[in-house]
């Protein structure tokens, strides 16, 4: 029979069988643990249970492997958001030997990690690189992520992405800073707002280093993802009150905004939930600074340019024009910007022809 038993912290699943050596493992998760154990008691069943379970690699063990492979030539970044997933896949589970994991251990991880907020984007994005790992590093270990997949789907647990729509007003963000301000220390509520103007990701904020500007153009390197060549460093110019936001920040370390992107977050929820501020996530901050550009009346060269985006296709996912906006463009085509917006009239660029 099979047992689960709460010791020094962690869930300890314990399989005895006549006839067996008793088998038993650790989880961080009891339904990870159970899952496990109910899959060992189905191998006993079936006269399938195979006697080098335990010297097998662990999916933290495999993940390891499958860091020190790209090392040789693709590093994984301390900053990117493959190293947060594979962390996450390490922390929920990595205790979990790679030669049992089975379509119910994967049902009980996905059902935890909506538990913990996940939506069934991230969880699909997790299991994609969790099968990334496995594949490349798991040594011929059968495509148990392939047959997960429909149950997971059918379940609701995984699926896509959808479109956000959502933008903050005004109000809530002058909010959101002053709560970072006052709760958490200015450097959050400048990395917030340096964000917003910039329509950087969280990482690429984070990753910013003093000796990547240029000071007389007021530009910086940016290092960002490239569909075919990996990680890039592009020029950016940091327009309106960005520049001015990186130069007041305090040097006492090489990158201009010392701070976590997972704190960064972390902060930032607390801030909406603390304000009673519904439905709105950091990543909102980039879609608000793309769609803001649009709107004062930069193009789609442009516009890619500080953000990024190699594809219009891409690009478009993140506009969320505001109609009253259009107010402005149409009848006052070369009315100057307002007192602390990201443009000036000699640098914003000409607009395009309808």
């Amino acid at each position: 029979m099979a047992s689960v038993t709460f010791i020094d912290g962690q869930y300890r699943a314990l399989v005895r069988r006549k006839g067996h050596k008793h088998i038993s493992k650790r989880f961080k998760k009891e339904a990870l643990a159970w899952a496990w154990a109910r899959d060992i008691e189905a191998q006993i069943d079936a006269g399938t249970l195979r006697a080098t379970i335990a010297g097998k690699d662990t999916i933290g063990q495999l993940i390891e492997k499958y860091r020190n492979l790209r090392a040789k030539t693709r590093p994984i970044l301390d900053t990117s958001t493959e190293h947060y997933t594979l962390k996450q896949l390490t922390r929920t589970l990595g205790g979990i030997a790679a030669a049992v994991l089975t379509v119910d251990a994967l049902l009980g991880w996905a059902a935890e990690r909506r538990d913990e907020g996940a939506g069934p984007y991230t969880i699909n994005m997790d299991l994609s690189k969790l099968g990334t790992v496995i594949r490349y590093a798991g040594e011929g270990l059968p495509d148990v992520i392939g047959a997960a997949r429909p149950k997971l789907s059918c379940l609701g647990l995984i699926g896509g992405g959808g479109l956000r729509e959502r933008r903050p007003t005004d109000d809530e963000t002058v909010r959101v800073l002053k709560w970072l301000a006052g709760e958490k220390g200015q450097k959050y509520a400048d990395f917030a707002l340096f964000g917003a103007i910039t329509a950087m990701r969280r990482g690429e904020v984070a990753a910013l280093k003093w000796s990547d500007l240029d000071v007389k153009n007021k530009m910086v390197g940016v290092l960002r993802k490239h569909p075919r060549k990996g990680k890039v460093l592009e020029v950016v110019p940091l327009l309106g009150d960005s520049w001015a936001l990186s130069q007041r920040q305090p040097k006492m370390d090489d990158r201009i905004f010392p701070v976590h992107p997972q704190t960064m977050s972390k902060y930032f929820t607390e801030a909406c939930r603390a304000l009673s501020i519904p439905d709105l996530h950091l990543h909102d901050l980039r879609h608000e600074g793309i769609s803001k550009m649009f709107e004062q009346g930069f193009d789609i060269p442009h516009v890619a340019v500080v953000s990024g985006h190699k594809d219009w296709k891409h690009l478009k996912r993140y506009i969320r024009i505001k109609p009253e906006s259009l107010h402005d463009h149409g009848t006052h085509p070369e009315k100057p910007p307002s007192p602390g917006s990201r443009t000036s009239a000699a640098s914003r660029p000409r607009r395009s022809s309808p």
